[in-house]
């Protein structure tokens, strides 16, 4: 194994777990800020209310994007498992 396909492993892993993480860590951060803007707004100061909106919106992001997340985790482990073979 070269160091070449090291580093396209490595990189491919980052880009995953950007694609995977990304979108729920981006609507936790929208929640959050609309969240907020509305304490700000009514001068409300409790904590709860802002943890579970966000709680709530990526549990239910992530029941909807599953089918997206496992299909791209089993291309990536696919490719995987093709190329480790020809490695040796």
């Amino acid at each position: 194994m070269n160091e070449e396909t090291v580093v396209y492993f490595v990189r491919e892993a980052f880009f995953h777990a950007l694609l995977l993480g990304g979108p729920l860590l981006l609507l936790a951060l929208v929640v959050g800020l609309v969240i907020a803007i509305l304490q700000a707004a009514t001068t409300i100061s409790e904590q709860t209310l802002t943890f579970v909106p966000k709680l709530v919106a990526v549990l239910l992001a992530s029941v909807l994007l599953l089918p997206f997340f496992l299909g791209t985790l089993k291309r990536y482990v696919l490719t995987l498992f093709q190329v480790i073979p020809t490695l040796r």
